[in-house]
């Protein structure tokens, strides 16, 4: 194996470790989800599943997208799409039980600020994974075939399909929030924004 695949691999897997945490934190925050997390936290509440289950819904949902892109977007599938899958669910779960051990009840203030990291560390980490170029996320890899569809910027793109999420979650019964509001506004532009900052910084090695 090549060390600049092996690499790419290894950063795309921290990538992959702080989006887990980043939901992880949302989810416990208590403030609104992220708008992908929304929806596996509407999905976890229509199947009548409790928090400690979101990390399985995690996975279950993004196989579902990945079967979906097998037939309308596989030059998006790659390595890296498998490698974000297998270990996201975790990392969500240890997101949850991490919260759960640093704070207990935590005041308003404490819990918005655990929103934004936790949102802040989605962005970063989606950056990481897309500047690795080893496959995209399912929910991206999505976006991206939208995208091309339309042929729109991908933050456009992005801010649009984060609302449909939020939408379909909020029915399915997922927690709407200031975090929500949030996120489904900043997260394309700042996923690009960090995409593009790793990406200069790393090109000697990608």
């Amino acid at each position: 194996m090549k060390k600049g695949f092996l690499f790419k691999v290894l950063f795309a897997l921290v990538g992959i470790m702080l989006i887990g945490l980043g939901i992880g934190f949302n989810a416990s925050a208590l403030l609104g989800n992220d708008p992908i997390a929304i929806l596996y936290d509407g999905i976890r509440n229509a199947a009548g599943l409790g928090y400690d289950s979101l990390g399985l819904i995690t996975n279950l949902v993004n196989l579902s997208v990945l079967i979906l892109l097998f037939f309308v977007g596989r030059r998006y599938l790659n390595i890296g799409t498998v490698i974000y899958m297998v270990p996201l669910g975790s990392f969500v779960n240890i997101g949850n039980k991490l919260y759960a051990q640093l704070l207990r009840n935590p005041s308003i203030i404490v819990r918005l600020l655990m929103g934004v990291t936790g949102s802040l560390l989605i962005y970063i980490g989606v950056g990481i994974f897309i500047a690795m170029n080893i496959g995209l996320d399912p929910f991206t890899a999505l976006v991206m075939v939208i995208n091309d569809k339309l042929g729109w910027e991908f933050r456009k793109t992005k801010i649009c399909f984060d609302i449909i999420l939020v939408i379909v979650g909020v029915v399915l019964g997922g927690l709407l929030g200031i975090i929500t509001v949030i996120t489904a506004l900043t997260a394309g532009p700042c996923i690009q924004f960090f995409a593009s900052i790793i990406k200069n910084k790393l090109k000697d090695r990608l």
